[in-house]
């Protein structure tokens, strides 16, 4: 969690409207984020974040920066700020990447930035929290400062830390919903315990559970594809992102380190870096590492639709190094 940050960019913000103690907010509104009256819902380049999940995003900013949203997805005032923000991010194509956190539902986070009261805005750059705004609702010239003037210049920032990667792009926000609602309802009974595991951050129990899971039913797609991301979640979501990078530039030649700094790549997102960093780790001439290598990369196989082009580049590029 992060324990401090610097004070940066934008001035104090309207606390009267939406800064009071987080347990007294009002405007409450009882619809979803996605439903009619509701906050606009994560989706493209905006994603919604847990306590669960909090550590890989603080990961994944080593690989492209963060606009951190601390605010409460129930409160009608702070929708047209949460909209403006998502927007002047999707335009950016990946730059940069809004990521929301409701301090109601996740106030270990809240504790962690020291907000007492919402919204607060922060970046995120290689690990590092910076103070966008002061929290409160930000007027009108505020925000735009915000959307035109301080996102970019974190993406300056980040770019002159050499953070220059690309934010994933997660879909269509209504179709992504539908999506995760027909997921929810459709996880099979005999992987309940397994998805109950993972839910809750146990990513090593998951993995064994959905490796019991294969036993029973080998030719079980799912479960292969959820055994594999719990087993990278279980080596590396905790994994430091900058001593990672670090000790596999020092160290071109390792295997570890570069199998380290891929499960960091898969973890952010970059599918085609991990691939590409190990397939080309071979290439280099480390035939005698092939067995960690190909074993690593068949695990990665699991996540990506079948159908993904980068997956069948994949494969055809292992098969041809391993002879």
């Amino acid at each position: 969690m992060v324990d401090q940050y610097d004070s940066w960019l934008v001035g104090q913000g309207n606390n009267t409207a939406a800064s009071g103690d987080l347990n007294e907010l009002k405007h409450q509104t009882k619809a979803e984020p996605g439903q009619p009256g509701g906050a606009p819902a994560s989706g493209a380049y905006v994603i919604d974040v847990t306590e669960s999940t909090f550590q890989a995003t603080v990961q994944t900013s080593a690989t492209f920066p963060i606009l951190l949203l601390l605010w409460t997805a129930k409160d009608d005032r702070l929708f047209d700020m949460a909209r403006a923000l998502g927007d002047a991010v999707n335009k950016l194509d990946g730059k940069i990447q809004l990521a929301r956190i409701d301090v109601n539902d996740n106030p270990q986070i809240a504790q962690a930035f020291r907000v007492t009261a919402v919204p607060a805005l922060f970046a995120l750059v290689n690990g590092q929290p910076m103070m966008v705004a002061q929290p409160g609702v930000l007027t009108d010239d505020e925000l735009q400062q915000v959307t035109d003037a301080a996102i970019p210049q974190i993406i300056k920032l980040a770019q002159q830390q050499g953070v220059t990667g690309t934010a994933p792009y997660s879909g269509d926000p209504e179709a992504d919903r539908k999506a995760a609602e027909e997921a929810a309802e459709q996880v099979p009974p005999e992987h309940e315990e397994a998805h109950r595991l993972a839910q809750s951050g146990d990513y090593s129990g998951a993995a064994a559970a959905y490796a019991k899971v294969l036993e029973a039913n080998p030719a079980d797609a799912l479960a292969a594809r959820e055994r594999s991301k719990a087993l990278l979640l279980a080596r590396s979501a905790t994994a430091d992102v900058r001593e990672v990078r670090a000790a596999a530039a020092a160290h071109p030649d390792d295997v570890d380190a570069q199998l380290a700094v891929a499960d960091i790549d898969m973890i952010g997102g970059q599918i085609q870096d991990a691939f590409d960093r190990l397939l080309d780790f071979l290439a280099a001439g480390h035939k005698a590492d092939l067995e960690p290598v190909r074993k690593r990369l068949l695990e990665y196989f699991e996540i990506p639709e079948p159908t993904d082009e980068r997956l069948k580049r994949a494969r055809r590029r292992l098969a041809t190094l391993m002879f």
